[in-house]
């Protein structure tokens, strides 16, 4: 005997599946160092990468293929012939921004706890404090780091040192 299962324990199975696959879909992972990172970034650093993606616009141009043929009357005789041209240019280039951020070590839920306090703090969080980085974390992180010109949910080291997470290193006297 075969047993159906109902439509919408199937749908509900199929969505937590998806959910879990992808907790943080839409921001990247960190990166260590040691996969990759930007040229001279000091070993046992960790990175993460914002990519800005370039700015296409379509121009049309209209290009004449002939004058027209006209009497000195100014009479047309035959008007002028035209062909349009249309290409796209880039408008602003690809870029590449890359961060230092807290390693995977120093990022416990506590260290998140803290985040998400911080950020409350300062009116970027709503949620309840878990010691998860999820999406609302990463919006939230993404909302403090956004006037400083970094669009991205992941923690760069400076936010970190910023929101006082991580000590600031002092120059060295």
């Amino acid at each position: 005997m075969i047993r159906q299962i109902p439509p919408l324990l199937m749908a509900a199975s199929l969505l937590g599946a998806c959910d879990a696959a992808s907790p943080d879909a839409g921001e990247p992972d960190l990166l260590p160092s040691a996969a990759e990172a930007p040229p001279g970034a000091a070993p046992g650093t960790c990175w993460g990468k914002a990519v800005t993606p370039a700015v296409i616009e379509t121009v049309t141009d209209h290009v004449m293929l002939q004058p027209a043929e006209v009497l000195e009357d100014g009479t047309v005789v035959k008007p002028a012939a035209y062909r349009t041209e249309t290409r796209q240019a880039i408008v602003q280039d690809r870029r590449v921004t890359w961060f230092e951020t807290p390693c995977a070590a120093d990022r416990t839920p506590e260290f998140v706890a803290s985040l998400q306090r911080a950020l409350r703090a300062r009116g970027l969080y709503r949620g309840t404090i878990t010691g998860e980085m999820d999406a609302p974390t990463r919006a939230a992180v993404r909302r403090y780091q956004a006037p400083e010109g970094l669009d991205s949910g992941v923690l760069s080291l400076s936010s970190a040192r910023r929101l006082g997470l991580v000590a600031v290193e002092r120059p060295s006297e």
